[in-house]
């Protein structure tokens, strides 16, 4: 972190906590807090445009979703939260920003078990620029993590819940001591499944395909991409990638709401080019979110 970035626990401004603003400072929780050591804790990453969050309902929605896959409810409605949104935006004097609602199990009980827990929830708004750099010109370059997304029979493979990122964290980090930006994950059965926080696109003879999410999040900006694809007759495919299909395909590029849409120019030893398709779809996500 250089010195231009301040810790995300020491800075001004305000955090909706369960019901009330806070000080951003202030915003903590105990360390005996089940979601610290159990991972019960889920999450959602927004964007924010001109004063509207892209897709807030959706997002809403989804924290929910995941909430009932980990066992608990969120004790805020969606309608609540889309609102609590806007209004930790206005508090902090935001336009354009990225948005984190979070809900965990509190520290009333330690153990595995956490049914007696309190269930919280928070919202936190902040300036976040280009998640991969001045990727979106030059193409990221990824690496191959070793580690593998996990059968939907072992994890709530659709939920966004932050155990699930335990994996992804350690593919990152061992990318980023390579000199990558991020890593591209292989499925549990050996398929190209997804980079660390974004899904993953490839083009080939004007079709796009992209690995089928059956053991890994359908991400709402994939969802949106698909669309801005089949909206100009662009055949999309989803499939089954093997790994060594890589080496035939012409582009690639990731989606999702931190990473938007990012041309790919390496991945391990495969590379591609940063071409016509893949700007297209940058400048497309970008009209559309802004015009939203």
């Amino acid at each position: 972190m250089s010195a231009a970035t301040p810790s995300y626990s020491d800075r001004d401004g305000w955090i909706w906590m369960d019901g009330a603003f806070v000080p951003w400072r202030e915003a903590q929780v105990h360390v005996l807090t089940h979601a610290l050591h159990y991972a019960s804790s889920v999450f959602e990453g927004e964007r924010a445009y001109g004063g509207k969050i892209f897709k807030s309902s959706e997002h809403s929605e989804r924290l929910h979703y995941s909430a009932g896959a980990l066992g608990f409810t969120i004790p805020w409605s969606v309608a609540d939260l889309d609102r609590l949104k806007l209004e930790v935006m206005e508090k902090n004097g935001l336009s354009d920003a990225y948005i984190r609602p979070v809900a965990w199990r509190g520290s009333e009980q330690m153990g595995v078990s956490g049914q007696l827990n309190t269930i919280h929830c928070a919202i936190a708004a902040w300036n976040w620029g280009a998640y991969y750099g001045d990727a979106k010109m030059k193409g990221a370059r990824l690496d191959i993590a070793k580690w593998k997304r996990p059968s939907p029979e072992t994890i709530p493979c659709s939920a966004k819940a932050a155990g699930l990122y335990m994996i992804c964290t350690l593919s990152k980090h061992e990318a980023e001591a390579k000199g990558y930006s991020d890593a591209l994950m292989m499925d549990y059965r050996g398929y190209v499944a997804e980079a660390t926080g974004a899904n993953v696109f490839f083009v080939k003879d004007g079709k796009v395909h992209t690995p089928q999410p059956d053991c890994f999040l359908n991400g709402l900006t994939r969802q949106t991409v698909i669309g801005l694809l089949r909206e100009r007759q662009i055949e999309v495919v989803e499939r089954h990638i093997e790994p060594a299909e890589m080496e035939g395909f012409e582009q690639c590029f990731l989606t999702g709401t931190a990473a938007e849409v990012t041309p790919v120019a390496e991945i391990g030893s495969f590379t591609f080019e940063v071409g016509a398709l893949a700007r297209e779809m940058v400048g497309a996500y970008d009209k559309l979110v802004r015009a939203a």
